[in-house]
């Protein structure tokens, strides 16, 4: 709830992923600042929380997508990818050898496509996921899930869901928007 905002919608054609980057000093660049990332050449993800955490997570989707692409010669369903996360996610406090001290601090909206079409799925540091439609995570979420629900509708165009996220995006953040403190993408065929 303390990250910075991101905002991901499903559409017919594909998932918009849109991401608020925090630039908290005027000495950082911000194309530093990845809030977006690919796991593979059908998923990708935001996050908000703990970058350090996300990629730590990433990492481990990308091992395991690839290892299903060299096992059974097909990209992974999307699903199992966010199942794949979780997992790493859960093994908090297993064991007593490769322990983690304390749970992953960051929340992934997951995007992709596969035979099933294109598809979000929302992550917590728990380890649990659900897939929606539309969801807003970090520190604007509640403004911005309650104008998701009044936008969304199941025949958005792609570039009608790109406007809508950028609007919503503008209206949670803190600071004002500016192209250097906003990234978007979207996931589709």
């Amino acid at each position: 709830q303390l990250g910075s905002t991101a905002i991901g919608l499903k559409t017919k054609d594909g998932v918009v992923l849109a991401v608020e980057k925090r630039v908290t000093s005027p000495l950082l660049e911000p194309s530093s600042v990845e809030k977006i990332m690919e796991i593979d050449e059908h998923v990708g993800c935001a996050m908000s929380g703990l970058i350090a955490d996300a990629r730590t997570l990433v990492e481990h989707a990308r091992v395991e997508t690839q290892n299903h692409r060299f096992s059974y010669g097909e990209p992974m369903t999307v699903e199992s990818t966010t199942q794949a996360i979780c997992d790493l996610a859960l093994r908090f406090g297993e064991g007593e050898e490769e322990s983690m001290s304390r749970p992953f601090g960051v929340s992934l909206l997951i995007a992709g496509h596969d035979e099933n079409g294109p598809s979000l799925y929302y992550t917590d540091p728990s380890g649990t996921f659900w897939q929606c439609n539309a969801k807003a995570i970090g520190s604007g979420s509640e403004g911005a899930d309650s104008s998701l629900q009044e936008q969304f509708n199941k025949e958005l165009t792609l570039q009608e869901a790109e406007t809508i996220a950028l609007s919503i995006l503008k209206q949670v953040m803190e600071e004002k928007v500016k192209a250097s403190q906003s990234s978007l993408c979207d996931c589709s065929h």
